[in-house]
């Protein structure tokens, strides 16, 4: 029996080390003569000087054929790479079909024998034109206390909602008998995300991002047209846009210059149209985060919207140096959600890198070198950015402003470490499988935003050093986000073959058109599956669902698509 047990042992070990041995090394033992896969691509497509892969399934067979859809021709008959895996995704294999040299503009398909053809796509340099327009004017479509009117939405025009003329202190953000029955005003601003909540610290990096994709790419939004009720004047639309958000946000500055956390209800809306919400609204919180992410903002504002609303930069930039001087005198001010508060909290107790990104602003709009030696003092890491760490906008600020403002030294020492975040980046994107650099720490809530501010990060770096290295690994993002990814799924409602039908966003669930507002990027795949919904996988890039009960993966979120509309803003300015 011993030696029975010993000889069924050896033949384990010696079968789990041949797999081993497959899985560590020659996958094309992996490969079937089919798959019921289809072959992923870029869904909208590529430019013309762009890499362009594909990914397909690991199928024997070993070449791809380019076929023209408009003359049913193979213009190209090409190798498959060797097989692939990617640890994000699980055990699937797969291999590359790279046609970057193809430069004829034109609809295109790719054929593989044994796989069901890709989706139809384009070659040209404006395949994101409309996507682009489409993501940043889904902003005028989420804005709060307004009617959404037919001439500029179409189908998607809706009734005003929160008109957030008689909004009620919390005794969180104020206490006293005077602020017990207080009614304020505090209009305008977008909605945060699927819910009517407006919140200051999501609406500061959103706002600013947008801001800074006008300052990095004017010539793209000064010629943008958004079909908005602002567009017949002479403001760029974005800037018109973000305008409407910073309206509302200084409305959230208390009279001792701190700033209130956020706007909600107690409760979460139901499911319901805005205007059909009824609920009491609440100024909830006054931290030193909302102050924070503030000043940063509406000093960035001053300094972009100075040329077209003189005034109102003056107003900026007071209100922010207000909020920066309570800021140093409640430094430790951190939000704590109430017993009776259900709305999000965006709570953040680590707030150097926000006072580092405040003084950045600070600094460049205002000249003021005390702001500059503050930042320099808390000597920051970077990363790229997001709501919850916001470093990395400080040194982007500094790196594209700040270059008469600083010795060279200086300069060249943050550039160097804008530079390390980058080939940190590229790197990862060299060495991914799928030509993506997302790791699996990566796959967060809100993953495809994570993928977005990478790619910021890289567009600058390539900017800054004349690199196109650094813009191919950002153009990988670009791919991974519209429909080159393994769940097949374009990201952004609307543009693709296969595109998100059931948004966690109240206003597409609750309006009666069966397809959603186009143009907002849900938030992607990540295994934490919060929301106990059904998911076909627990693979960190394949748990997703496309539903309403999945808001871990499948929400909006303003500050999401702000990364969208900059990164497509980069590429179309190319």
């Amino acid at each position: 029996m011993k030696n029975v047990v010993l000889k069924l042992t050896l033949i384990t070990v010696f079968f789990l080390s041949a797999c081993s041995a497959v899985v560590k090394g020659d996958f094309s033992k992996l490969s079937t003569e089919s798959s019921n896969q289809k072959i992923a691509v870029n869904q909208l497509g590529y430019l013309v000087n762009s890499e362009k892969i594909a990914i397909v399934p690991n199928v024997t067979a070993t070449t791809y054929d380019l076929v023209d859809v408009n003359t049913n021709k193979v213009i190209r008959s090409g190798q498959l790479s060797h097989a692939k895996i990617w640890d994000n995704a699980g055990n699937d294999t797969f291999k590359h079909a790279d046609f970057t040299d193809i430069v004829t503009q034109g609809n295109y398909l790719l054929r593989v024998k044994g796989v069901r053809n890709s989706a139809v796509f384009s070659i040209n340099n404006h395949v994101y034109d409309s996507v682009h327009t489409a993501a940043l004017k889904y902003y005028y479509l989420n804005r709060s206390s307004i009617e959404i009117e037919k001439k500029y939405a179409g189908i998607y025009a809706r009734p005003l909602g929160h008109k957030d003329d008689d909004v009620l202190y919390h005794s969180s953000a104020e206490q006293g008998d005077d602020f017990k029955a207080k009614e304020v005003q505090s209009q305008k601003g977008w909605y945060d995300a699927g819910d009517y909540g407006k919140y200051v610290v999501n609406s500061g990096i959103a706002t600013y991002t947008l801001l800074a994709a006008f300052e990095h790419y004017p010539e793209v939004y000064q010629k943008q047209i958004l079909n908005i009720p602002e567009s017949s004047d002479n403001v760029p639309d974005i800037i018109n846009e973000a305008l409407w958000n910073l309206e509302w946000l200084i409305t959230m500055q208390s009279k001792d210059g701190g700033v209130y956390h956020k706007l909600t209800t107690l409760e979460w809306p139901g499911y319901e149209m805005p205007h059909e919400d009824k609920r009491a609204r609440y100024l909830i919180g006054k931290t030193t985060a909302a102050s924070l992410n503030f000043a940063a903002t509406l000093s960035a504002a001053s300094r972009v919207i100075a040329p077209y609303y003189p005034n109102k930069s003056k107003q900026y930039l007071g209100a922010a140096i207000k909020a920066w001087k309570y800021s140093l005198e409640n430094r430790t001010q951190f939000y704590e959600q109430p017993a009776d508060v259900k709305s999000g909290e965006y709570g953040d107790s680590q707030l150097k890198d926000e006072f580092a990104w405040a003084a950045a602003e600070l600094f460049l709009t205002t000249k003021d070198n005390i702001f500059y030696n503050f930042y320099k003092e808390i000597n920051i890491d970077y990363s790229a950015p997001s709501w919850r760490n916001v470093s990395y906008l400080s040194l982007s600020s500094l790196l594209f402003k700040a270059k008469e403002l600083l010795s060279k030294q200086e300069y060249e020492d943050l550039k160097i470490k804008q530079k390390n975040l980058a080939d940190m980046y590229l790197k990862q994107h060299i060495s991914s499988s799928y030509s993506v650099a997302m790791e699996k720490s990566d796959f967060v809530w809100g993953s495809n935003s994570a993928a977005l501010n990478k790619a910021i990060v890289l567009l600058q770096a390539a900017q800054l050093n004349n690199n196109s290295h650094y813009l191919k690994a950002a153009q990988g993002f670009v791919d991974y986000i519209l429909g080159r990814n393994p769940t097949g799924y374009s990201f952004v409602t609307g543009f693709g073959y296969k595109t998100p039908q059931h948004p966690h966003h109240r206003i597409s669930q609750s309006d009666g058109i069966t397809a959603p507002i186009p143009g907002m990027l849900v938030g992607g795949p990540q295994a934490g599956q919060q929301d106990e919904c059904n998911y076909d996988s627990n693979q960190p890039a394949k748990s997703y669902s496309d539903s309403w009960c999945s808001y871990s993966t499948n929400e909006v979120a303003i500050n999401w698509n702000a990364p969208l509309v900059y990164v497509l803003g980069a590429f179309v300015s190319r």
